[in-house]
C-alpha cells in the first residue's frame, strides 16, 4: 500500500472540483498542530484521493502502523498494491524508520486514517522569566586591587520576549505527543514548551554573561541571532527536540532590572563620575548643615559630624562649601574703594579742671587770709614784746633794737 502522486504543485480550484470526495484538511490555523481525517467507515479504499496542502505533512496510518507519508503539497492516489513512497518531501529519511510496525499512544487495531500535521512555523509565542535571573554584567567591571583583576557586576534581570517553533519530526511528535487523537491543539503542549524555553534561555544567559561573550545586560534585546546560535550549538533546547519540535526564532523584547540591581548600577556610575559624586556630596552636606542648625540640643555634635565628613572626603567638602557663589565673588573685577571725605577730627575733651570755689567762699577765704597776712607783717620787740611801727628801728618801750 502507498501513495501515488497524481498532481504536482499547488492545489488549484480545478483540482479541488475534480476531487471533491478526497481526504483533505483544508485549514490548519496557527493553534492547531495535528488533525485526523478518515472516511465514514474508517477504511481508505483503493484509489482514494488524498490532498496535501502547503505547510502540511500527511501520514497514512493503517492498523497500528505507518504505511506511507509525504510532506510535499499535491494530490495523491492511495494504491493498496503499491509500495510506500516514503521519499516524498523533506521527511523521507524519517519516514523510512517508520516502515516497521510503529504503534502510537492509544492506537486501536483495524483502522485507517490520514493524520495531517501543521509543519508551518508557529508564531507569536510569548515567554517571560517568572523570577529575576542572575546575570554577570561586564559593562560595569569591579577592579580587585589585591589580585589586579576585574570581576563583573552581578545583577538580576527579568526578560520577556517571543519565540517561534515548528514540528520538525512529525513521526516523533505523533509518537510522543499527539498519538492518534482526532485533533491536537497548541495549548495542550505550549505550557510545557514555554517552561523548557525559559530553562534553555537561562542557560544562554549564563553563556552571554561569561568572560568570553561579555554582553552588557541592557544590550540583550539586540542579541537575537547570538542567542539562537548559542542555543543551537550547546543544544540547550534538547528537551524540546525530543518531542519532535524545534525552535525557529527567539527574540528578547525587554530586560528589566530588579530594584537592588538598579541601585547597584546607579551607585557604580555615581562612584565613577567625579562631578556626580561632588553633586551628591553637596546635597549631603546641605542636609547635614540644615539638620545641625535645626537641632538645638545636638548642634555642636552635628557640626562636629560635618567636620568629620570633610576629613573623610579628603577635604573635598572644603571646596564644596565654598559654593559657586564664592567662586563668582572671587571672579569679580577688583576696583578701588572710593575715597571718603575726611571727617573733622573731634578734639577729645581734656580732663575737667579742679572745681572753682564759689565767689562767696573765695571772698570768705580772702577775709581769713588777710589778718594772717597782716599778722605776718606786724613787728614786735623781741625783748618786751611791744608792737613796733613798721619803720621803727628801736622799741619805743625798752629801746631794744628791732630787727
Amino acid at each position: 500500500m502507498g501513495l501515488i502522486k497524481a498532481a504536482i504543485g499547488a492545489i488549484g480550484s480545478t483540482m479541488q472540483d475534480q476531487w471533491k470526495e478526497a481526504i483533505r484538511c483544508e485549514n490548519m490555523p496557527n493553534d492547531v498542530l495535528m488533525v485526523k481525517k478518515t472516511t465514514p467507515n474508517g477504511v481508505i479504499s483503493n484509489k482514494s484521493t488524498i490532498i496535501v496542502a502547503p505547510g502540511q505533512c500527511a501520514i497514512i496510518y493503517d492498523n497500528g502502523r505507518v504505511i506511507d507519508a509525504t510532506a510535499e503539497e499535491g494530490a495523491y492516489t492511495f494504491d493498496s498494491s503499491s509500495t510506500p513512497s516514503f521519499f516524498a518531501g523533506q521527511f523521507g529519511a524519517v519516514f523510512k524508520e517508520m516502515w516497521q510496525r510503529f504503534t502510537y499512544n492509544g492506537a486501536t487495531a483495524k483502522q485507517q486514517a490520514v493524520f495531517f500535521f501543521n509543519i508551518k512555523e508557529i508564531v507569536d509565542n510569548k515567554f517571560g522569566t517568572p523570577a529575576p535571573v542572575p546575570y554577570q554584567d561586564w559593562s560595569h567591571p569591579i577592579p580587585n586591587q589585591m589580585t589586579g583583576t576585574v570581576t563583573p557586576l552581578r545583577v538580576s534581570v527579568k526578560c520577556f520576549g517571543k519565540y517561534t517553533f515548528k514540528i520538525s519530526n512529525p513521526a516523533l511528535f505523533m509518537n510522543v505527543m499527539s498519538g492518534t487523537a482526532d485533533i491536537y491543539r497548541k495549548d495542550l503542549v505550549i505550557e510545557q514548551i514555554r517552561t523548557e524555553v525559559i530553562a534553555s534561555f537561562q542557560n544562554v544567559l549564563n553563556e552571554l554573561g561569561n568572560s568570553v561573550h561579555k554582553v552588557p545586560v541592557l544590550e540583550l534585546p539586540s542579541q537575537t541571532d547570538e542567542i539562537k546560535e548559542i542555543m543551537d550549538e550547546r543544544v540547550f533546547d534538547e528537551k524540546i527536540r525530543e518531542r519532535g519540535i524545534s525552535l525557529v526564532g527567539f527574540a528578547v523584547e525587554s530586560v528589566t532590572l530588579d530594584e537592588e540591581s538598579e541601585k547597584k548600577i546607579d551607585d557604580y556610575e555615581l562612584s565613577s563620575n567625579a562631578s556626580m559624586q561632588q553633586g551628591r556630596l553637596v546635597g549631603a552636606y546641605a542636609d547635614a548643615v540644615k539638620g545641625a542648625a535645626n537641632n538645638s540640643n545636638g548642634a555642636a555634635q552635628g557640626f562636629m559630624g560635618i567636620g568629620m565628613m570633610n576629613m573623610a572626603t579628603g577635604g573635598m567638602m572644603g571646596g564644596v562649601t565654598q559654593g559657586p557663589w564664592q567662586n563668582q565673588n572671587n571672579q569679580q573685577p577688583q576696583y578701588q574703594q572710593p575715597t571718603q571725605p575726611a571727617q573733622p577730627v573731634q578734639e577729645q575733651p581734656s580732663e575737667p579742671a579742679e572745681e572753682q570755689p564759689a565767689p562767696e567762699a573765695k571772698q570768705e577765704e580772702q577775709v581769713q587770709e588777710q589778718p594772717q597776712q597782716e599778722a605776718s607783717k606786724a613787728r614786735f620787740c623781741t625783748e618786751c614784746g611791744e608792737k613796733a611801727d613798721d619803720d621803727a628801728k628801736f622799741c619805743s618801750k625798752c629801746g631794744n633794737k628791732l630787727k
